[in-house]
């Protein structure tokens, strides 16, 4: 098993020239500061009318989904939303806060021709995003957003008069829709009765419905993280902060702990002894037990060039092969779908279930692992014992331009790097999508090697681009 540092890289250069193209949408939308361009309700009018215009060629009256998490400045970015929308003659189908895969499944449920989300994840509440679902639940592709963008830098678009103007609808009973889907997806017959769970929220989009569907099942359930007010989500909580969860999940005696991020579709677990599940042990857990029930097509699953490399090995002697896929679950989706993979995550706790649904859900997993672990009659700490975790590390680099990493000094670099990691490694150096710097990751059996080649790199970028690590990263 001999992983090529290079490839990463080389595969991210593409990845970067084809994001360029976009103006606005990254990897996951767009995103910034709330209340500054472009998160502002005079932008978020814009793309509404953008929106309706560009969904408006589907049909003469198309439909549009919009949930939000718990962010104060949701409500202006809404509101600005749908008054763009409605002003092209389509109709907007509001179901207030909600998770992001609720979204994904009410808009091909409620047969709507795209679905919003007004969230930035697990980003401080300083921040939000606004991003985009096809009518098929899907992120939408690159296509549909360079069309909309296309329609923003046009000329202002003038929309129907009298009663060709679009209506707002509130969705009454998007929860109890949801709540239903997260249920059957567990399968018939399945409950938590006389289980004890701890659920965080993170303050997030799934305060309510999250506790309620666990509740429903039976199960007796600790929260933290449920009492959203605007400004605290994923503040010191949530999947970003677990370990508030591990400690509940030890003094409430539970036997698993969950916690999602701010938007509902990540979810990092612990188990009965507190210790912290992440995006890479649900994947071990339930390719196997994929596997062993016959239902893993292909016998392999979908990572990122983030994905440990000790996952790799453990899944191979499973007899189940590791894709790597650039971060972010719309390309996991999209390798799992060019593979026919039914299985693919990130270690962040984005899991895709592809017979479920193609976007991240983290009830939905949490659900799923808690099956396996009763079906098994063994508790959680045992079940992920399958596989060791390599040392992994990494450094942030601030950056002052995004520029394509290629060159003979890089390919001298990376030889060099992987003449000293080993056979077994991984050596990735990726742009965030969100923030201007650069993640150098590196991870190899012995950990002396992989802080020495990391180190070295970041020394080569500093003195070829004065690129200096972050002194939190």
């Amino acid at each position: 098993m001999g992983l090529e540092g290079n490839l990463f890289i080389n595969n991210f250069n593409n990845f970067m020239k084809h994001i360029v193209k976009k103006h606005y949408f990254g990897t996951d939308g767009v995103r910034g500061l709330a209340n500054r361009h472009p998160m502002t309700p005079e932008f978020a009018l814009k793309m509404g009318k953008a929106a309706g215009k560009h969904f408006s060629k589907l049909k003469k009256r198309s439909r549009i989904v919009i949930g939000k998490d718990t962010r104060l400045s949701g409500y202006i970015l809404e509101t600005a939303l749908t008054s763009g929308i409605c002003s092209m003659g389509c109709d907007v189908l509001l179901v207030g806060p909600m998770p992001t895969p609720a979204i994904s499944f009410l808009t091909r449920s409620l047969e709507a021709d795209a679905g919003i989300v007004i969230s930035a994840s697990h980003n401080p509440f300083l921040d939000n995003g606004i991003k985009f679902f096809g009518p098929s639940g899907e992120k939408l592709p690159d296509r549909d957003e360079l069309g909309i963008e296309e329609i923003i830098h046009g000329p202002d678009q003038a929309g129907p008069t009298g009663a060709g103007i679009g209506k707002a609808f509130r969705i009454g009973d998007a929860a109890q829709r949801y709540s239903r889907f997260v249920v059957d997806s567990a399968g018939p017959g399945f409950d938590l009765e006389g289980v004890r769970l701890v659920l965080d929220c993170a303050n997030g989009a799934s305060y309510e419905v999250a506790p309620s569907i666990l509740r429903e099942l039976g199960a007796k359930v600790s929260l933290i993280g449920c009492s959203p007010d605007g400004l605290n989500i994923n503040a010191g909580c949530g999947s970003t902060h677990p370990e508030g969860m591990a400690q509940e999940t030890l003094r409430f005696s539970a036997q698993a702990g969950i916690a999602l991020d701010g938007d509902g579709d990540r979810v990092i677990m612990a188990d009965e002894k507190g210790n912290l599940l992440d995006g890479d042990d649900i994947l071990f857990l339930c390719a196997t037990e994929l596997k062993e029930r016959g239902q893993l097509d292909g016998n392999n699953v979908v990572g990122t060039i983030m994905t440990n490399v000790g996952l790799e090995a453990g899944l191979e002697e499973k007899g189940i092969g590791l894709l790597r896929a650039p971060v972010g679950d719309r390309f996991v989706v999209a390798k799992m779908l060019e593979n026919n993979s039914v299985l693919g995550g990130e270690p962040s706790g984005h899991i895709i279930f592809r017979d479920h649904s193609l976007t991240g859900d983290g009830l939905v997993t949490a659900l799923r692992v808690l099956k396996i672990m009763g079906g098994s009659g063994s508790p959680l700490s045992s079940l992920v014992k399958g596989w060791s975790r390599f040392p992994q590390v990494m450094r942030n680099l601030s950056v002052s331009e995004k520029i394509p990493l290629e060159g003979e000094w890089l390919e001298a670099l990376t030889r060099e790097a992987r003449s000293e990691l080993g056979e077994s490694h991984l050596l990735s150096l990726r742009y965030s999508g969100t923030e201007s710097f650069l993640r150098v990751t590196v991870s190899a059996a012995s950990e002396m090697a992989m802080v020495r080649v990391c180190d070295r790199i970041c020394a080569v970028l500093f003195e070829k681009f004065g690129w200096k690590v972050r002194e939190n990263g």
